[in-house]
């Protein structure tokens, strides 16, 4: 256990900069807290203990604003940075290395039994405010944007963006979407499909209007060679 709480501590070292101390980890971190009550609150679960670990769990939100069903299988190495309004079900599963940030929901779709969250493989991030759900895997070393949705299955070393989610990265490689082209994607700065949808709507808009003008201004030629006027402004005639 002590092991644990020092890899857990030495995790956020590595993936957040803003940290000073170990004091400030255990003092400060509503993730790390919510990590420790978890993995109690899983052992209650595991012994049947049921409704004394969803009280832990509640008590865990209350105190961290982190929700973790203690039917959540989490792995080593997970940092939940922030926190805030994480929700993990009860029957997600969350591998080793994985990063949560503030908002991001390991959610089911629906009323059915047995495993209806997602299972997260290793070295995966989730970004702020994205949505996993359904029984749906997500692949290791996959990076998912923030803000999105992701309804289907997510292969290995892949980046997710949108809603619905969409395949912009694999392995390495752009991904050529239909509609929007070929995406530059670099580390910092995911690429929005939607926004590039909407810009090459826009651009397209723009070259039918002028388009358009071009045909007015070769019309109202036309009708002014064929119909030439006289120098008192009147038409003239045969």
């Amino acid at each position: 256990m002590l092991a644990r709480i020092r890899k857990d501590i030495r995790v956020i070292y590595e993936r957040d900069p803003a940290v000073k101390s170990t004091w400030e980890v255990i003092l400060c971190y509503p993730g790390f807290h919510a990590l420790l009550l978890h993995r109690l609150a899983h052992k209650l679960y595991k012994s049947n203990w049921a409704v004394t670990a969803r009280f832990l769990s509640q008590v865990n939100r209350f105190l961290t604003g982190v929700e973790i069903h203690p039917g959540a299988k989490i792995g080593e190495g997970v940092f939940i940075d922030h926190g805030s309004g994480v929700v993990i079900g009860e029957t997600a599963e969350v591998g080793n290395n994985v990063t949560l940030y503030q908002g991001v929901t390991l959610g089911g779709t629906g009323k059915e039994k047995g495993k209806r969250h997602p299972t997260v493989g290793n070295n995966v991030v989730v970004s702020s405010g994205s949505k996993v759900l359904g029984s749906i895997t997500i692949g290791d070393n996959v990076k998912i944007g923030a803000g999105s949705v992701v309804l289907k299955d997510v292969p290995p070393n892949c980046t997710v963006v949108g809603v619905p989610g969409r395949i912009v990265v694999q392995d390495g490689v752009n991904v050529r979407d239909e509609l929007l082209g070929k995406i530059d994607l670099e580390h910092h700065k995911l690429p929005d499909p939607m926004a590039e949808m909407i810009l090459c709507l826009q651009r397209k808009i723009t070259q039918l209007e002028e388009r358009i003008v071009q045909l007015e201004g070769k019309e109202s030629e036309s009708q002014s060679i064929q119909q030439p006027t006289s120098k008192e402004g009147g038409v003239c005639s045969a």
